[in-house]
């Protein structure tokens, strides 16, 4: 196995909307370089990538597979990522790790809703792009209108590095006006026959040639004077110009090829080694805000950005060196767990295709197994060293449900399942909710659901449906009202007593006092389910004695969280007990414990009880022409529109939401608005429920009771 040098490695990720290309292109880069003697494909099942029994029933990518190739004098890591947003956890990881972004575009239908959102999170990670209209034999192939859809949507700087000399059915030829030569192809596809290019083209290519040497001078002084001196860059000053442009996300080259002829990738693959930066060339960030060097010579340090189980090798995590060497036999510290982790063996990868690896420089991707206790987002390193690499910051969930399984039994083994999954994708949240006595899962989509539910029942041969999440309602009141209860039990020999004489009212912040009381001494307490009870004590003449106090409390709060009207947590209440009664022998804390239960139970259902419901600021993000549709909906979930402000090409719809409405809402959107929306809520506040729901949800209850 050959060891790379860190200026001889490539780190680049494909990305794209599904259907794009990107696992084709990935299997042409693999065969060109010799990895493969022979092309699989996605429809037969058969391709390097996608080798998951999942990616070849649904014949797309559902994680990111990692493959390398020899090229010339670079070894050039590839990862392949999935392009449904629903697995937008593996595109975040491989952009982390990546310092090269190849942009993959379906040149018959141009710029889609899924490479408008990997150029956002390409954003965030300000990774160097490379794009590459794909699919130029499909007959209704558009590269200009690719290219000016990148230029519209993306940015002015997406530069004519290629175009296509014959589109469509019988494609078989690139110009180049960077090579300024023409690539002519077999009809089988493979490697080109370089040509002059036709005359009848010369005129445009000398035109996109202009133009692309003055996009690389225009970034730099140096450059910029050579141009002027002699018209021209040599093609010394051309690299450099583009190496430096692109690193600075200033040029944004775009390539041509048709991934399933096999014509263009060996020509990506060069310019690859050629210009794009290696890892040395961009600095990572740790967490006390230093950089930290891609150094071979520096002390080692790696970085796990994904870890994926299989049923028969275990935990296999995906790591990045970042400094140092990694060699087998190596023992590094993780901060995070306080743990050593010998590598006794790691590897390189060619999708399942596993090659032993002795070293591993700086700037390098591998992959080991069977870990002990480091997982996704931990650095590991040198002993007594506290660097730790900048951990990746996943997207919160857009879709919730809660499991819903076949017997106790059963949920018992499918929650040991997901959590092995939420250990190995972050944007897995699992919830074992107390209060709502539900297994939820917080996901990004309908088709991320429907992988976690194949990878369950697959993995434990256990059938497992969702259902809608019950929702956190409160209860409050909204007048005052009293009721006395005494609590008198005797059994043979002492007895229990106890009567309170209590006043409960809506509490809100800063009320004055009851004036027609004797507030002796206050209490607040702040509810963990939100909102407070302010407890008075208002006995006057000794009529309960003071250390009764805090059972009476106590019951108030018991009975507060399991609410009269629907069993919901009650909150926003003040009580004042202000008389009762005791026992100088059978009183005791359990009485008035049980009395001041009973007296609030009593009062409350004189006191106006409703119930709240929680809401939702929802923050809708689209395209103008689908404003009108989404305004509408949101108005049918009982929203209230709270106003819109652009936001970059986009407009932002501003909502207030009861979250009833929004279960399954990233899914409803998605099919309204083509995928060209998005949406971010967060909790806003508690408000009433309308009557005809709070009648409903009593008599479900009371229902449940009987």
């Amino acid at each position: 196995m050959n060891v790379y040098a860190t200026e001889n490695i490539r780190n680049i990720v494909l990305l794209g909307h599904a259907g794009s290309g990107k696992t084709t292109l990935a299997e042409c880069m693999v065969f060109e370089a010799g990895q493969i003697t022979r092309r699989g494909t996605v429809q037969e099942g058969n391709t390097v990538s996608d080798h998951y029994n999942i990616e070849k029933e649904r014949q797309n990518s559902v994680f990111a597979s990692l493959l390398h190739v020899a090229w010339k004098d670079s070894k050039i890591n590839i990862i392949d990522t999935p392009g449904y947003d629903d697995f937008v956890g593996e595109v975040i990881s491989a952009l982390k790790v990546a310092d090269t972004g190849v942009l993959v575009l379906n040149s018959t239908h141009g710029v889609e809703v899924g490479t408008e959102h990997v150029w956002e999170y390409s954003e965030t990670f300000n990774t160097p792009l490379i794009l590459v209209a794909n699919q130029l034999d499909h007959d209704k192939a558009d590269f200009n209108r690719t290219v000016e859809q990148a230029k519209g949507r993306f940015s002015e700087h997406v530069t004519i590095i290629q175009y296509p000399y014959n589109q469509g059915d019988g494609f078989n030829g690139i110009i180049d006006v960077l090579k300024m030569v023409m690539y002519q192809f077999p009809n089988d596809g493979g490697k080109p026959e370089k040509v002059a290019i036709p005359e009848a083209e010369a005129e445009k290519a000398a035109a996109l040639h202009e133009q692309l040497i003055e996009a690389v001078a225009e970034y730099d002084e140096g450059l910029m004077e050579a141009f002027f001196e002699s018209g021209t860059l040599t093609e010394e000053q051309l690299t450099r110009g583009l190496k430096l442009s692109m690193l600075n996300r200033e040029l944004f080259p775009i390539f041509c090829c048709s991934a399933t002829q096999n014509m263009g990738s060996g020509r990506i693959l060069g310019f690859l080694n050629d210009i794009a930066p290696a890892p040395k060339d961009r600095v990572a960030m740790t967490t006390s805000g230093d950089d930290l060097a891609c150094d071979s010579n520096a002390d080692t340090n790696l970085f796990i950005y994904k870890t994926l189980s299989e049923p028969h090798l275990g935990e296999i995590s995906y790591f990045k060196v970042y400094s140092g060497i990694l060699r087998q036999g190596d023992e590094l510290y993780n901060n995070e767990t306080r743990t050593t982790e010998r590598f006794s063996q790691f590897y390189l990868l060619n999708g399942k295709i596993r090659a032993v690896a002795t070293e591993l420089r700086a700037g390098d991707i591998g992959v080991t197994v069977k870990l002990k206790d480091s997982r996704t987002n931990h650095t590991l390193g040198v002993k007594g060293s506290e660097t730790s690499i900048e951990p990746i910051e996943f997207p919160e969930p857009q879709i919730h449900v809660a499991v819903k399984p076949p017997n106790k039994m059963d949920l018992e083994k499918i929650t040991i399942g997901l959590h092995q999954m939420e250990k190995e994708d972050p944007t897995i949240i699992l919830e074992q909710s107390q209060e709502l006595k539900q297994t939820i899962i917080h996901g990004q989509g309908e088709m991320h659901l429907a992988i976690i539910k194949y990878r369950i029942e697959k993995l434990y041969h256990i059938g497992m449906e969702f259902e809608a999440p019950r929702i956190a309602y409160r209860e409050t009141i909204t007048k005052m009202a009293e009721s006395h209860y005494r609590h008198k039990k005797q059994s043979g020999g002492a007895g229990q007593f106890g009567e309170v004489h209590m006043r409960i009212e809506p509490y809100t912040e800063g009320m004055p006092p009851p004036e027609d009381l004797n507030v002796r001494h206050t209490e607040e307490y702040p509810l963990k389910w939100g909102g407070k009870l302010v407890f008075n004590n208002c006995i006057v003449g000794g009529t309960i004695d003071s250390k009764y106090m805090a059972a009476i409390t106590k019951g108030v709060m018991k009975m507060m969280e399991n609410g009269p009207v629907t069993g919901s947590y009650v909150r926003d209440v003040r009580v004042s007990v202000f008389d009762g009664k005791m026992h100088s022998v059978d009183s005791n804390d359990m009485a008035f414990q049980i009395a001041g239960a009973q007296a609030f139970k009593h009062a409350f259902k004189d006191a106006g009880a409703v119930i709240l419901e929680p809401i939702y600021d929802v923050d809708v993000l689209c395209t103008s022409d689908t404003m009108g549709d989404i305004m509408s909906d949101l108005q049918t979930r009982r929203g209230m529109i709270m106003g819109i402000e652009a936001d970059g090409h986009y407009q932002k719809i501003k909502a207030q939401v009861p979250l009833k409405e929004l279960y399954r809402y990233c899914s409803s959107l998605r099919a309204m608005t083509h995928g060209r929306a998005k949406h971010h809520r967060a909790f806003s506040h508690y408000a009433s429920v309308p009557n005809n729901i709070q009648y409903e949800l009593k008599n479900e209850h009371q229902a449940v009771e009987a």
